[in-house]
């Protein structure tokens, strides 16, 4: 993941067909729920990993009002940082995986230099040679092949140039400040480079990675 790791837990709650009310008590387990706990901790393990996340299970039947300001009232209910996700039946891990980290992205920044593309453009491959050209080591994320760096793309990206304009690929960080495309990379390399003996360290001036 290309963010500095914050130190508030991105916060899962999972309501769940348990727990009673005056007279009345689920003794049924509900499958979905459980399969969708399941669900939870495994994208934790997997496209979560390395995320701060907190998970708390709740029972539906003894707060059943708690969920129903946002949206919630069929179990299994999932929320994240308040917001629902999920509900009435086994959740897909690929919508946990996206509002996780689109609370994530809100409170990490960038850190060191990224490039998100994927195999067929030929923009990116343009700035890939870029980059190799200046010498500057970076880390290169697929946004088809890998769910979680889209989701990081989208969920940096949109807040700078506005919801309503199309994302394109590349999009490119250097030293952690948001370059944009291989153009606007092409017109900062070309503008000041200095060179730097030592791969793995960004190439750009200080001035330069300023302006950027």
């Amino acid at each position: 993941m290309s963010q500095s790791i914050s130190s508030k837990p991105v916060k899962i709650i999972l309501f769940r067909w348990a727990g009673s009310w005056g007279p009345f008590k689920v003794k049924i387990p509900c499958g979905e729920c459980s399969l969708t706990l399941d669900v939870i901790k495994d994208t934790m393990a997997v496209e979560l990993e390395g995320i701060p996340v907190e998970l708390e299970v709740r029972e539906w039947l003894s707060e059943w009002w708690k969920p129903l300001p946002k949206g919630g009232w069929h179990a299994p209910i999932v929320m994240v940082e308040g917001r629902l996700v999920s509900q009435g039946h086994a959740l897909n891990r690929g919508l946990l995986t996206e509002a996780v980290i689109a609370a994530h992205v809100e409170r990490s920044g960038v850190v060191g230099n990224h490039l998100f593309g994927k195999a067929t453009c030929p923009h990116c491959l343009r700035a890939k040679g870029y980059l190799e050209a200046a010498g500057i080591d970076y880390r290169y994320h697929d946004v088809v092949k890998d769910p979680r760096a889209l989701y990081e793309m989208l969920g940096r990206v949109k807040p700078i140039i506005g919801p309503k304009t199309p994302i394109t690929v590349p999009q490119i960080w250097l030293d952690g400040r948001y370059v944009g495309g291989a153009d606007e990379l092409s017109r900062l390399l070309d503008a000041e480079i200095e060179p730097n003996p030592d791969r793995g360290r960004c190439s750009l001036s200080p001035g330069t990675a300023k302006a950027a």
